[in-house]
């Protein structure tokens, strides 16, 4: 695989309590925080209802984020397809793509919370056709086609766009979870996958499972699909030690857990963590801990291990949560920059060889340090200074740096 690409999902799953205005604010500088550090990726989602994911539209989210940032691609992570007319996600997006100058990535999914859809009285069981008919329209509108469709949900006479994306080829993406239905998707489309599901450890032990459902459903329909356009999510919290990293992240955590997805959600199987401890604890160092909650190296480890697991993919996200508070949030971002991707991509490889070079053949540089001496003898008051110069450091920067205690005593014996 080539090297990996670094970027991060933002529900958001905020706590009720904070000024929704300075919320939005607030997440728009961690976009502009990853961008400076050089993150290839930023995803925000949809959502309706549950109080914790505001964000109605990652369309207008994205929209100030292109105005705020530079390089890093930006990803609708997802727009609910079954909630809009096709046309009007394709002519939203294709501005997204030329408000950001190329940078927009359409990441679509049926619709996560299923009160959204009870909000707009959609039956759950019609959401993932939906999609799929979605797409199928809205790729056919980005090629410059003229469509005539009728369905039980929508309808276009004509309808082709006044603008085509920016891009070329816009990366069109589809949320996976643990059943086989995005990928599958995928698949049948051949386009890229964001499993979401992996930030459970089931979801992790499944994802080679997964991507066969891929690989089956390409081979069916007459499409390829690459593990480069692989995203799999991961939760993470960083910091210089574990329990630095442990003591930033607990009471967060446990109010996430307890609040959003025990007694919001309501998830199957959640019961509330009686301590924060125990939440970082079941969280990020049980037998079937998902995340990680620890130093650089232990996210390095944690990564490599699903790498492994999945047999390769081409980009980690990082969730983006409150576990910590905001200055914690950005530093642990920013360590994973510093300390993580370098570490995962090689980019320090060759600078560990050229340190070990110049430290373990010494004999090279003798011939250098030999002419510095010379040059010194030649000159009678560099000569006489050598005998009162006092520190070493003068040079310490020069791989020909003068032993000045050793030139004195020989120097001396003459």
């Amino acid at each position: 695989m080539s090297r990996l690409g670094f970027g991060a999902f933002l529900a958001p799953h905020h706590p009720i309590g904070e000024h929704p205005m300075l919320q939005f604010r607030r997440d728009l500088d961690f976009v502009e925080h990853i961008d400076r550090l050089g993150f290839d990726e930023f995803w925000c989602g949809e959502h309706h209802s549950s109080g914790w994911e505001m964000i109605a539209s990652p369309e207008m989210f994205l929209a100030a984020a292109g105005e705020r940032t530079k390089r890093i691609k930006l990803g609708t992570g997802v727009v609910s397809l079954p909630y809009h007319h096709p046309f009007n996600v394709a002519q939203r997006m294709v501005q997204l793509d030329y408000m950001t100058g190329g940078r927009a990535i359409f990441g679509s999914g049926p619709g996560a919370l299923a009160s959204d859809a009870h909000t707009l009285g959609i039956d759950p069981m019609v959401l993932r056709d939906r999609q799929d008919e979605a797409i199928t329209i809205i790729r056919r509108l980005f090629k410059g086609e003229r469509v005539t469709a009728k369905s039980e949900w929508f309808n276009m006479n004509d309808a082709a766009l006044q603008l085509l994306p920016l891009q070329e080829d816009m990366p069109f993406v589809v949320a996976s979870q643990i059943s086989p239905s995005g990928m599958t998707l995928a698949g049948k489309h051949g386009i890229g996958i964001i499993s979401i599901g992996s930030m459970s450890s089931e979801g992790l032990q499944a994802l080679p499972t997964q991507w066969g459902f891929a690989e089956a459903a390409a081979a069916k329909h007459g499409t390829t699909v690459d593990r480069k356009n692989w995203r799999v999510l991961l939760s993470w919290h960083i910091a210089e030690t574990r329990e630095k990293a442990r003591a930033e992240a607990r009471d967060g955590l446990l109010r996430h857990h307890n609040e959003y997805i025990t007694a919001t959600l309501q998830r199957p199987g959640a019961k509330p963590f009686k301590t924060g401890d125990e939440a970082v604890d079941m969280t990020a160092f049980s037998d079937n801990a998902a995340a990680t909650i620890g130093t650089p190296d232990d996210l390095v480890e944690r990564i490599k291990s699903v790498i492994d697991v999945s047999g390769g993919f081409g980009t980690v996200v990082g969730f983006v949560h409150d576990w910590a508070n905001p200055e914690n949030t950005m530093r642990s971002w920013d360590m994973v920059a510093r300390y993580v991707v370098p570490q995962i991509n090689g980019y320090m490889k060759e600078l560990y060889k050229s340190r070990d070079f110049v430290a373990n053949n010494r004999e090279y540089f003798n011939r250098a340090r030999e002419a510095v001496m010379a040059k010194i003898n030649e000159n009678e008051a560099a000569a006489a200074a050598l005998s009162v110069t006092k520190s070493s450091m003068l040079s310490a920067s020069a791989s020909n740096a003068i032993d000045f205690d050793k030139e004195r005593a020989k120097a001396g014996k003459r």
